[in-house]
């Protein structure tokens, strides 16, 4: 019965409540006006790889079309300024609700979304590392710092108990990261990104 016990306590039971301002994650948000990634894509025995194109548009929406190296394209997504998301294309093989949601929520993530940005809290755990922690309608969206907030550790989207997805981002460049990586820990789906040099824009 101890077993299940400790199987089932929270991998963020350990945290510390901290003090700490939200906003110094400003610096590690993306700034997506342009950027090329050769983009992998592995989800429950399926491969894609190819091109994701992220653009900021005029009227401040971001747009992020993936599409294979003879331009056949993957998916064709929109974030509106105002916290809206719109599928404007997707294959039959990832147009299933839970994926859709699934991608979005990771992108949201990654891209330091103010929807994913709210209401949000302080922790720490033993070796420094501050976690800060936004609600979500099931669990929480954590970036985790070194302890004076100059390094983006990782990123982790939890239940109340575990991390569901974990996520980097390394190597800025321009306000740009060079590398994205995203994996789910309950089963296979992860994206891998690694931008293009800017003479292939």
């Amino acid at each position: 019965m101890m077993f299940l016990f400790s199987a089932c306590a929270s991998q963020y039971r350990h945290l510390q409540q901290a003090t700490g301002n939200s906003n110094c994650l400003e610096k590690f948000k993306p700034v997506f006006t342009r950027a090329l990634y050769y983009t992998q894509v592995n989800v429950t025995g399926k491969h894609l790889s190819g091109l994701l194109l992220i653009k900021q548009m005029p009227d401040s929406s971001t747009r992020m079309v993936f599409s294979n190296e003879a331009g056949y394209k993957f998916f064709d997504f929109e974030y509106t300024q105002t916290g809206d998301f719109k599928v404007h294309q997707v294959i039959d093989q990832l147009d299933k609700k839970p994926v859709i949601t699934t991608l979005r929520k990771d992108f949201e993530l990654v891209m330091m979304h103010a929807n994913v940005m709210q209401n949000g809290f302080v922790k720490k755990d033993s070796s420094g590392l501050v976690y800060y922690g936004f609600p979500e309608e099931k669990g929480y969206n954590y970036y985790i710092t070194d302890a004076d907030c100059s390094k983006l550790v990782n990123m982790e989207r939890a239940s109340n108990r575990k991390a569901v997805v974990k996520a980097v981002m390394k190597d800025y460049r321009d306000g740009i990261p060079d590398t994205i990586g995203i994996s789910h820990t309950g089963f296979q789906f992860d994206i891998g990104l690694k931008r293009l040099e800017q003479d292939n824009l």
